[in-house]
């Protein structure tokens, strides 16, 4: 095994909340790693912030009281929380409201619609006690599609006749687990289309402690070669907790089972994840992963190109490679923080760069803030067309854009003029029926559509051809 491309050296910081914990580089790579003092990484103490102390958090100090309101206000509806790598390395506080980094972490008024603003406000003004507080929360909550593309009624795999919580089984070659300790992150991103899971609804919380049901159900799906591990963010959890998923995948009789994907948005948010002790045993974890002959990719969520600068996110992206795992990056194309073709390709060119592939460009889902961060089809497939010309075939892996909608994920793939008539061009990318994959069809030409279900058939047509399938695997 190679050594790091470069050597592990204090990374400076300025918060208020480091520490001095030092600790020893990865073990799975003492072979090839020096002991040296200069090889050691001073890892920062992880201190997070949420509704209840965020105005402890030193960069506060300087922004109007109005701002701050604000973010009380729409932190009690949707879900809040951020830590010191995030505020320090990423937030660029000079730019403050107006930084994407900003934006893309913290509530901002726009979010909620006016009249749900007010509602709230009234009641954190007139001194209302917490469940008065927390029940309109929660009636708002339930009023912005909590859990989009059929997730609780299409989506919940079965066996013997009883539902498998805490899976999904949209597409025919991947299961979807979320495993019980990881349906957290390490900080919340406002954009998010799994908020739901850290809103404390119990009832709309997807988690699963059952790994052998996991197996069970493989076993009698053969055609699931995929299993994706998502949460929240499976990275929070310890490696031990991991492991308990991961191992027995391993060790059990699943020929179908060619790969494991891992979502995470730890990379970019905390990266001492993969450059700590308990790292050591994670890259381990990998390794056995990779040497059991399966394919292991870390699904990457990255959403501004300044992610990818901090040395610790390029020194954890260097160590998880030289385990044998695939690094796919993927984002929503999201209003305020990524929507101009020049960050998408400085985005890919740095990940390309880096070693990692350029997977997805989304579109934001139709769930939470979405009317806030969504960009109409026709100006994304611009993005990403423009985007896409400013880059070199190596960056040009990367699909979209995508909706991840009820019937499957949906390709725009640009406007053209057919017997007259301007249309949206289309196709499936993944179907709940594996036969819509790759099939074009085509949409009215609508300039403020944002998502699927406000477009409408072009050729006079009175439904899309998917549309009395819907809900079918």
């Amino acid at each position: 095994m190679n050594s790091l491309p470069f050597p592990l050296r204090r990374i400076p910081r300025e918060s208020a909340e480091t520490g001095s914990n030092v600790f020893p580089v990865a073990a799975s790579f003492a072979g090839a790693l020096t002991k040296s003092a200069g090889d050691r990484l001073d890892i920062p103490r992880y201190k997070a912030y949420s509704l209840t102390n965020f105005r402890d958090i030193p960069q506060m100090a300087g922004l109007p009281e109005a701002l701050k309101f604000d973010i009380e206000v729409v932190g009690q509806v949707l879900p809040f929380k951020v830590n010191n790598f995030v505020l320090d390395q990423l937030i660029d506080w000079e730019r403050v409201p107006e930084d994407p980094l900003f934006v893309l972490t913290f509530p901002q008024r726009a979010m909620l619609a006016p009249a749900h603003y007010d509602e709230i406000a009234a009641l954190l003004k007139a001194g209302a006690d917490k469940p008065r507080i927390k029940a309109a929360a929660n009636r708002i909550q339930l009023e912005l599609n909590p859990h989009p593309a059929g997730q609780l009624s299409h989506n919940v795999p079965s066996l013997e006749g009883e539902p498998l919580a805490g899976m999904q089984h949209k597409y025919r070659e991947t299961v979807l687990f979320f495993p019980s300790q990881g349906q957290t992150c390490h900080a919340y991103c406002s954009f998010c289309f799994r908020w739901p899971q850290f809103v404390g609804l119990t009832e709309l919380k997807f988690a699963s402690r059952e790994v052998d049901r996991l197996i069970d159900y493989l076993r009698s799906h053969p055609e699931v070669s995929d299993v994706l591990f998502t949460g929240g963010d499976p990275m929070v959890m310890s490696t031990s907790n991991l492991a308990r998923y991961i191992e027995p995948l391993l060790e059990a009789d699943l020929p179908g089972l060619r790969r494991i994907r891992i979502g995470t948005k730890a990379l970019s948010y905390w990266p001492y994840r993969f450059l700590d002790e308990d790292g050591d045993g994670l890259m381990a974890l990998f390794e056995r992963i990779t040497g059991s002959g399966r394919h292991l990719a870390v699904m990457a969520h990255f959403n501004h190109p300044r992610e990818l600068e901090p040395e610790a996110v390029q020194r954890a992206i260097a160590r998880m490679r030289q385990t044998g795992a695939v690094i796919r990056t993927q984002s929503p194309l999201l209003r305020h923080i990524n929507d101009d073709p020049a960050r998408w390709a400085e985005m890919w060119n740095r990940q390309v760069d880096l070693g990692c592939v350029p997977y997805y460009m989304f579109l934001s889902r139709d769930t939470g803030a979405h009317d806030y961060f969504s960009v109409p089809l026709v100006r994304a497939w611009e993005i990403y067309r423009q985007a896409y010309q400013r880059v070199s075939g190596l960056c040009r892996t990367v699909r979209g854009p995508s909706m991840s909608a009820d019937p499957g994920k949906v390709q725009v793939l640009g406007t053209s003029e057919i017997g007259g008539e301007k249309v949206l061009q289309l196709r499936f990318l993944q179907g709940r029926n594996p036969d819509w994959v790759h099939r074009p069809f085509f949409a009215a030409y609508d300039e403020s559509a944002t998502w699927l279900n406000e477009l409408k058939p072009a050729f006079g047509e009175s439904r899309f051809f998917f549309e009395d399938n819907v809900g079918t695997a």
